[in-house]
């Protein structure tokens, strides 16, 4: 059974940081592309940045390019967002998601392309 467990979410200041963790297992990791995505109350899910394990490809949303960085242990099958300079608006559920079949592309902020997700975890930037 494919699993994806997220942590390392919490309450932090404006331009604090905060790094999250994608645990993934029952899949073969090595070929896998992982995704980001954050919803916040009243928003759509909004696709934030997509790695593609066999190469390492990233993609990053306009609006946290600069700030976050998406890498990957394929040895602990875990993808990880680090996420600088936070701000009030980045306040979201952050959730994983999995693509066993395609790397990263130019489509990866859509949420469709995903087949396995996480439960989610709450990040909340304060004034």
């Amino acid at each position: 059974e494919v699993q994806l467990v997220e942590s390392g979410g919490g309450l932090v200041q404006a331009g604090g940081s905060l790094r999250l963790s994608c645990a993934a297992s029952g899949f073969t990791f090595d070929d896998y592309a992982i995704a980001w995505f954050r919803q916040a109350p009243g928003e759509e899910r909004e696709g934030v940045s997509c790695i593609s394990s066999s190469d390492g490809s990233t993609y990053y949303a306009n609006s946290v390019k600069g700030r976050f960085t998406i890498s990957s242990d394929n040895t602990k099958s875990t993808v990880y967002l680090q996420m600088n300079s936070l701000k009030p608006e980045d306040t979201a559920v952050y959730y994983c998601a999995a693509d066993p079949w395609s790397p990263c592309s130019g489509a990866y902020y859509n949420a469709v392309e995903y087949d396995y997700w996480g439960q989610g975890t709450q990040v909340t930037v304060s004034k």
